[in-house]
């Protein structure tokens, strides 16, 4: 039995697929929170509770990717602030996959993204790239409570729906990482995070032989998107890859809202 049969997909279907892993690929180089439209279309085509099991691996394929593109930029203090606060986050959203359905948890998760992203605008206006705040300056006390509650919502929104990527863009953002050190910070932040959640998918019978068999066909679709990412990233300036961070959260926002 092929994967397409065993998996019931079309032709059309797994180019859809594919397409999805490479908008992975490109969204860990270049513009995070992109591959908000994979997790759509994984879900759309796959069955919903095991499409996050199957794309978990792709999603690490692109960590990996980024990792060693970018790992020269990572900003080691803002990660060590954010994973104690990630681990409350992910026990919070363990306790609310208990009670609250699936339409519960998008809605939830959209309200979140678009009201943070309505912060992020608000609090940039009229700021110019001089006046934002360096990564290595925050350590005040604002400073600690904002990567604190960025970190729970971060771990809240990876565990419930792998949607961890718009929050924790809106975060760097807003600590004032310029595209490297965003795109090297953030590589190593999903890597391990991601990584950390095999375990859990693999108790809960999300991934498996049957679902590793579809992943090793999608996974080389993510190279060519990291690649033409890494091509991207250093033709697009400061101000317009900031808006395209933001305008990626918005669409994933509305995706969770409408979808």
């Amino acid at each position: 039995m092929n994967m397409m049969t065993l998996w019931h997909i079309s032709g059309w279907e797994f180019a859809a697929l594919a397409f999805a892993a490479l908008l992975v690929g490109f969204s860990k180089t270049a513009v995070s929170g992109a591959n908000t439209v994979s997790l759509a279309v994984f879900a759309a085509i796959l069955p919903a509770r095991a499409s996050t099991g199957i794309l978990l691996p792709v999603l690490i394929a692109g960590d990996v990717l980024a990792v060693l593109t970018y790992r020269r930029h990572a900003h080691w203090p803002t990660l060590g602030r954010l994973f104690p606060a990630v681990a409350v986050g992910v026990v919070v959203g363990t306790l609310f996959l208990l009670w609250a359905d699936d339409g519960i948890v998008r809605t939830s998760i959209g309200a979140i993204l678009l009201l943070m992203a309505g912060v992020t605008l608000w609090r940039r206006r009229g700021e110019d790239g001089a006046a934002r705040q360096a990564p290595d300056t925050v350590t005040t006390r604002s400073g600690r409570l904002k990567a604190r509650s960025h970190g729970v919502l971060g771990g809240f929104t990876t565990m419930v729906a792998n949607a961890g990527g718009p929050v924790m863009s809106l975060y760097l953002l807003s600590a004032g990482f310029r595209k490297l050190g965003f795109l090297g910070t953030s590589a190593f932040f999903f890597l391990i995070v991601n990584v950390s959640k095999v375990p859990f998918s693999a108790g809960l019978g999300l991934i498996d032989g049957h679902s590793l068999l579809l992943d090793a066909a999608l996974v080389p679709f993510v190279v060519p998107g990291a690649l033409f990412g890494r091509w991207a990233v250093h033709r697009i300036n400061q101000r317009l890859f900031e808006q395209l961070v933001i305008a990626a959260t918005v669409v994933g926002g509305v995706q969770l809202l409408v979808g």
